[in-house]
């Protein structure tokens, strides 16, 4: 399918952002060695209904086994702070796990498919924002996925279900229920992006920026930038799935599909296969991709498990290991993982 790039009043910043871009977009941290000490790694784990914090040092995760490679983990169900948005239900199929640092603290944030959306404290696990995300219904149809913290304080949901990015008054309370929406065909990942000062989202069709208008308190996402995914079918949606900064790499961003892994060039307006260098396996369908300078962790679905998107792994690139496992009964059913990189 061939791309197709809508402008407003941005374009001319984003086609400025980056000069001087690296030229080869798979080559991501190129000339950097691998780090000697990796950083965590934040598990949602889908199977025991957790997120974890695991040892990057550890192959083979057994927390059952060996609860010190658990660093932290979070679940709303049995705590007080989150009684409120029915995590008995709510809280089925932890569907996002990123780490942010806002006015000093360090935040999870994270999404489940039957409507919990939460910024949480780390270590303490207090609330900064938490809501039950649902369609206008009521129900948990609306699928939340993805979601981000700007720099207002207001928190931005990406819903494959109800196919559009909320966002929601959280500089208001961490109750705050208020929203406001635009429509994305099956959202699934936001970021926001300082060097363009806008929130990114990612469909099954198109790689989307939004611009904030308005007061903090009573913030509007307006379309800035439009262009479509590339896709090898004609006709068929290419499936957006995951979309990340490329840590080190400012002008790029992670954008996986059903078909493969790319990187997104902002100042040359291109998408590019990502070409791994140790990484076995298909690079298609990939949940979540991040990388520690030249190492990349990503998951996608193993097949033979309970649900047909789950994993036991997170696959490493360009790292020491080539994965590492999650093990035990109770465990194994992971979705999303990304290097604790607040």
């Amino acid at each position: 399918m061939r791309a197709r790039t809508t402008w407003t009043r941005r374009g001319v910043l984003l086609g400025a952002l980056g000069a001087g871009a690296t030229a080869a977009l798979h080559a991501t941290g190129s000339g950097r060695a691998t780090a000697a000490a990796l950083p965590p790694l934040l598990v949602g784990d889908q199977k025991s209904r957790r997120v974890l914090l695991l040892d990057s040092a550890t192959t083979t995760w057994e927390p059952s086994g060996d609860p010190a490679s658990v660093r932290w983990e979070f679940t709303p169900e049995e705590d007080s702070r989150y009684d409120d948005l029915d995590p008995g239900h709510s809280w089925t199929y932890v569907s996002e796990v990123k780490s942010r640092t806002w006015q000093g603290k360090t935040y999870l944030l994270t999404t489940a498919s039957y409507g919990f959306a939460a910024v949480v404290e780390h270590p303490g696990k207090n609330r900064y924002w938490a809501a039950r995300v649902t369609d206008a219904a009521g129900t948990e149809k609306s699928n939340p996925h993805s979601i981000e913290l700007l720099p207002d304080g207001n928190v931005a949901v990406a819903l494959s279900g109800s196919g559009e990015v909320r966002l929601y008054a959280a500089s208001r309370s961490p109750y705050a229920t208020e929203y406001t929406s635009v429509p994305l065909t099956s959202a699934h990942g936001v970021h926001w992006d300082p060097a363009t000062e806008m929130l990114w989202a990612v469909g099954s069709g198109q790689l989307a920026a939004y611009e904030l208008n308005g007061p903090a308190t009573g913030r509007t996402l307006v379309r800035a930038y439009a262009t479509d995914l590339p896709g090898p079918v004609p006709g068929r949606a290419p499936g957006g799935h995951d979309l990340n900064a490329v840590a080190g790499e400012p002008d790029l961003f992670w954008v996986s599909t059903t078909d493969g892994l790319l990187q997104y060039s902002k100042s040359r307006r291109q998408f590019a296969p990502y070409v791994p260098s140790s990484c076995g396996g298909t690079l298609a369908n990939v949940k979540a991709v991040s990388n520690a300078g030249a190492t990349v962790a990503l998951t996608a679905p193993d097949g033979g498990l309970d649900r047909t998107w789950w994993t036991r792994s997170v696959r490493v690139d360009n790292g020491p290991v080539p994965a590492h496992t999650l093990a035990g009964a109770a465990y194994g059913g992971i979705y999303k993982a990304r290097w604790w990189q607040p």
